[in-house]
């Protein structure tokens, strides 16, 4: 089991059918479950109509409001030089805390940093804020600090030669490595027997280190960061969402500007496979972990296994089989849109073909992963904030009490179910909306008339209240009961 729920679950304070979330009841629905699943259906259903009559013509690129933040003086000294040293030697620090912290530190996930520091803090705390405020791992990635200053000493020691290989990416290789790596990562946190394990976890991140300063090594720093960096990839896709976008060169900020959410995720033109595959990916993932959490994951392993235990194998197998699910009802409404759309205009010009379609609605798919990010990990990240006050005091359980938190109490119930059910619901609807919004726009910039578009629309929307009231039905499993 991960971290999160043996963690949970050794407190004693919830009961089994809800352990993930960590709370000590369930909620008691005031109407059916299918009323509310319904209800979020309709509600999607009426807004892609209200799109469809209200939404006239899509902006071109560049022409969304935006402020630059570089102009003003505060902002400009935040993203200075030194600040931005600051920052990063920051990162370094806390890089380097992890690591000593799992292999020197106490072994117990309870009273060392580590666990709770890579699941909760980095893996769920940095999506959010990717997602919701910008991409924050671009400027401090503690792993491309590090190269970066040995290609620093190299240059100075070797009268300016370079420390990479400088091979040629081939053009196949796209953001594949990336999503193999991405896709190793959610093993190791869904079905890894050593994911509460400090050392475990400490030799891992060693072991990724490596293998990125490799391929840093071999293509270049800035290459490896664009193809097989997973997380450079990951959290810059959920960051395409956030009110920020940041561009810079040679390691400066040279743009910083403040934009209307989502507009990030607008593409002109479509994108690969790879990136495709590893939004699926994304999507897939959250889903897949929180259908772990059903009575109908329960009932599919014991089918199989012959037993109800948590086992590895069914957890690897399923997070094989996720995505490729996924992607095998994504192409086929992909084609039901260019075929929408190009009979509604009377044939095709060469545009609307699947694959093109496929590259260019892939990232309207993002505002729904963030949506059931949020849901599913909140009462998680709440609860594993706690800990990691008193964690901070003592971050290798040797005794200290450095900042005089280590007894601090932990609220079990800060968030209860009634208030994720909630959230759950608003979220869900609202990233399905905002995914019909954006697939609106882009059908507007892909089939000239309004009427093309708009029908273009019709399998989109079959499909995003399909995954509505998917959606809301896994999240509600282990935190409600309905009547």
């Amino acid at each position: 089991m991960s971290w999160r729920r043996c963690g949970i679950g050794a407190l004693g304070a919830m009961v089994s059918t809800a352990e993930a979330h960590g709370f000590g009841q369930r909620y008691d629905l005031p109407l059916p479950l299918s009323l509310y699943l319904c209800g979020a259906a309709l509600t999607v259903v009426v807004s892609c109509v209200m799109l469809a009559v209200f939404v006239r013509s899509a902006p071109q690129d560049g022409s969304f409001p935006h402020i630059d933040l570089l102009a003003y003086r505060p902002m400009r000294l935040l993203s200075s030089p030194p600040a931005l040293a600051g920052f990063r030697l920051l990162a370094v620090a806390l890089y380097l805390l992890l690591v000593a912290a799992g292999f020197l530190g106490n072994q117990s996930p309870f009273r060392n940093i580590v666990p709770i520091a890579v699941w909760a803090l980095w893996w769920v705390g940095l999506a959010y804020f990717s997602a919701f405020i910008g991409d924050l791992w671009k400027v401090v990635n503690p792993l491309e600090t590090l190269f970066a200053a040995a290609e620093r000493a190299y240059s100075r020691l070797r009268d300016g030669k370079r420390l990479s290989l400088g091979l040629a990416v081939p053009s196949s290789m796209q953001a594949w490595p990336a999503v193999a790596l991405y896709l190793s990562f959610l093993w190791m946190e869904m079905a890894w027997e050593g994911s509460d394990s400090p050392a475990r976890i400490a030799a891992a991140i060693l072991a990724y280190s490596a293998l990125t300063w490799t391929g840093m090594w071999l293509f270049g720093r800035e290459a490896w960061l664009e193809r097989g960096e997973a997380f450079t990839r990951v959290f810059g896709v959920l960051a395409r969402f956030s009110p920020m976008r940041i561009r810079m060169a040679d390691r400066r900020v040279t743009e910083w500007e403040l934009r209307p959410h989502a507009v990030g995720l607008l593409d002109r033109e479509p994108a690969g496979a790879s990136e495709i595959v590893l939004v699926l990916v994304i999507l897939a993932a959250v889903s897949f972990d929180g259908f772990l959490e059903t009575p109908a994951w329960a009932s599919l392993v014991e089918a199989l296994s012959g037993s109800d235990e948590p086992s590895r194998w069914p957890r690897t197998l399923g997070l094989a089989v996720a995505p490729l699910a996924f992607l095998g009802v994504y192409l086929p409404f992909c084609h039901l849109i260019a075929i929408s759309g190009a009979r509604a205009r009377g044939g095709s010009n060469g545009r609307g073909t699947t694959r093109r379609i496929a590259g260019l609605f892939f990232l309207t798919l993002v505002p729904i992963a963030i949506a059931y990010q949020l849901a599913h990990y909140l009462s998680f990240l709440a609860m594993a904030g706690q800990y990691l006050i008193a964690l901070v005091s003592d971050p290798f359980g040797w005794g200290w009490d450095l900042f005089g938190t280590a007894n601090h109490f932990v609220r079990i119930g800060i968030v209860d179910a009634r208030l994720v059910w909630i959230i759950s619901v608003v979220a869900i609807v609202a990233g399905h909306v905002v995914a019909l919004y954006l697939g609106h726009l882009l059908a507007m910039r892909e089939f000239p008339d309004r009427r093309a578009a708009a029908r273009s629309q019709w399998p989109m929307l079959v499909l995003m209240v399909a995954y509505t009231m998917l959606s809301l039905w896994i999240i509600a499993q282990p935190i409600v009961t309905s009547r």
